[in-house]
């Protein structure tokens, strides 16, 4: 028989048995140690919790309720690890682990909030399909003023697709790994950008 424990992560609550637990606590240790210098750390915490929420969500579907060490594990070979992140030969060698990282994500189509005019459909499906979003917006004019639906498919569409509002969210829009290193690079960029702009 084993102990289980209630855990709340990104304000998803969770059963966890004791030995994922431990495995889990430990690995957000590392997390923080490596990002405890980063000015940006809360936020990457932050948005590494929400990722491993998310995909604990998916694990616990039907009969299966209580998360598992084999979860975390998997949990762990998806993010990465940051022991590795830390270490640049790790970083640079081509390990078959560090391979996996490399390798192109899941893409998902968001709106993007950093590059929009409007509500950040184009560029959304811009960062989807790899095409510049100025092509997606001249469509939208064309169909706008030649047709007159350009503007009704695009509130549509505004409705329809959700903004990418977390760091693995903008990831999975560009279909790059959502891995503990990619959050980090892509929380930080955002403080830089917003820092920058404070400062015009």
């Amino acid at each position: 028989m084993k102990q289980t424990y209630s855990i709340n992560l990104a304000g998803m609550v969770f059963n966890i048995d004791d030995d994922a637990y431990f495995e889990l606590k430990d690995y957000l240790h590392q997390i923080e140690t490596h990002f405890a210098n980063a000015e940006e750390r809360r936020e990457i915490i932050a948005d590494i919790e929400s990722r491993i929420a998310e995909l604990f969500n998916e694990m616990v579907k039907g009969s299966k309720q209580v998360i598992d060490l084999e979860n975390v594990r998997k949990i762990k070979s998806i993010l990465g690890d940051p022991v590795e992140i830390a270490d640049p030969e790790a970083e640079t060698s081509g390990s078959p682990q560090r391979e996996k990282f490399r390798s192109t994500g899941y893409r998902r189509i968001y709106r993007d909030p950093e590059h929009r005019y409007l509500g950040g459909v184009c560029s959304g499906m811009g960062a989807y399909w790899q095409i510049d979003p100025l092509v997606f917006r001249i469509i939208f004019l064309i169909a706008f003023f030649g047709f007159g639906v350009g503007l009704i498919i695009y509130i549509i569409l505004w409705i329809v697709i959700p903004e990418a509002k977390t760091a693995a969210q903008k990831l999975e829009m560009k279909g790059e790994p959502v891995n503990i290193s990619n959050i980090g690079k892509t929380v930080k960029e955002e403080f830089n950008n917003v820092r920058d702009r404070m400062k015009i």
